[in-house]
């Protein structure tokens, strides 16, 4: 499921907006304008969603639930109010997205035979120069 199919399904009125003053640089205007945008969405109490999908959500989401079940997303990296509450919006939907889309199970697959002789053959390499070098050292300290 693509970002683009949640926001046709899920309406930003479900979501609910937090303000504050951001941290960070920004010279006088973090001082003065709550810029930070902190989204919070009952995807619970959400009708756009089914129960599979709700379940999904809380499983691969579940370090950004609090404890009143709400999903958060936190945006500061803006100058403004509206450009941060653009971002989480859109972040949530990319979040919601990549938890909904099962991604195929890894078939493990086998080295194939040409590759274990290649292997085999720089491994023989490898040690017939470490021979060399033993031997070379052997005729030099008889000496």
């Amino acid at each position: 499921m693509t970002p683009e199919d949640l926001k046709e399904r899920i309406s930003t009125s479900e979501f609910s907006f937090l303000t504050s003053r951001s941290s960070g640089p920004g010279g006088q205007n973090v001082n003065k304008v709550s810029s930070k945008v902190e989204l919070h969405f009952a995807f619970k109490c959400s009708a756009a969603l089914s129960d599979r999908e709700k379940e999904l959500i809380s499983w691969k989401l579940r370090s950004r639930i609090n404890s009143d079940g709400e999903l958060i997303v936190r945006s500061q990296s803006e100058r403004s109010q509206l450009g941060n509450r653009k971002k989480a919006v859109e972040r949530i939907y990319v979040l919601i997205s990549d938890a909904l889309t099962e991604k195929p199970e890894r078939k493990p697959t086998a080295p194939t035979k040409k590759s274990r002789i290649e292997r085999l053959e720089e491994k023989h390499k490898r040690g017939q120069i470490k021979k060399m070098r033993k031997e070379g050292d052997l005729s030099s300290e008889n000496t």
